[in-house]
């Protein structure tokens, strides 16, 4: 596997934009975007070998694109509660859509996927409590659609309608720890797709050099509405809380940015 100086692979980034349209060295793999351009590279994976420096990964996605990326995994507080399968699965889950085929007859099942902005059909946001330096998760009844009236009497039946209590929290100084981690710098390459009598077609077109996890960011991005915060649970398996992103809002994540 090859080794760069950050001299080195900015300029072999350089000359890979000046190609043009490359051919999809993975075809029919959802990752062949990232793939090619390792490839190309001449690198295993995206944890980039560039000698002398912190670590570095190598990002890469389609031009324009919205959807979501995992950030990171990480479950709320207080921990020791277990919040998500001793509180959400039994108390606000759901009847999972193979109960009772795939799963036990009583599988529940608790996924959402909700941010700052607007609470979801069931009732949930994320709320960033910048006084108290905690993301917490809150639950309002009044904002749970006619549609869940059914589920609403039975969480009523269950729990009561009230807020969580306590409410799940990630602290300000955790998540600047586990980010700061997981967020290494990277270059961030977007690329344009095409396709030619059915050949799929990548001109990596915009590189960024991303420094420095920002938690400002962070929570901005949650208060916006373009982080999440995604739940995935059913009665008989958590498959862990994430911190999730529209891709094209990761500069926002980083304290300095560089045009290469």
């Amino acid at each position: 596997m090859k080794t760069y100086t950050k001299e080195s692979l900015i300029e072999e980034l350089r000359k890979i934009r000046d190609r043009g349209w490359i051919p999809n060295a993975r075809p029919g793999n959802p990752g062949g975007i990232g793939n090619t351009l390792e490839d190309l590279l001449g690198i295993e994976e995206n944890n980039l070998p560039i000698l002398n420096a912190a670590e570095w990964e190598l990002k890469c996605q389609r031009a324009n694109t919205t959807s979501l990326v995992t950030l990171f995994h990480m479950e709320p507080s207080p921990r020791a509660l277990k919040f998500v399968p001793r509180v959400f699965s039994p108390l606000y889950g759901w009847p999972h859509q193979e109960a009772g085929d795939k799963y036990g007859p009583d599988e529940m099942s608790f996924r959402q996927t909700i941010n700052g902005i607007e609470r979801s059909d069931r009732g949930f946001k994320v709320v960033v409590d910048r006084a108290e330096r905690k993301i917490l998760i809150s639950f309002d009844a009044n904002a749970v659609t006619s549609r869940h009236s059914d589920w609403l009497k039975s969480v009523s039946e269950r729990v009561g309608l009230g807020d969580l209590d306590p409410q799940p929290y990630w602290g300000f100084d955790d998540l600047r720890n586990k980010a700061g981690t997981k967020l290494l710098n990277c270059f961030y390459v977007q690329a344009k797709v095409k396709k030619d009598e059915g050949q799929e077609f990548f001109a990596y077109s915009d590189i960024l050099m991303l420094q420095g996890f920002s938690l400002d960011g962070l929570l901005s991005g949650i208060e916006q509405g373009y982080v999440y915060i995604d739940f995935d649970a059913r009665t008989g398996h958590n498959h862990g809380t994430k911190f999730r992103l529209r891709r094209n809002k990761l500069p926002t994540l980083y304290d300095k940015i560089t045009t290469i």
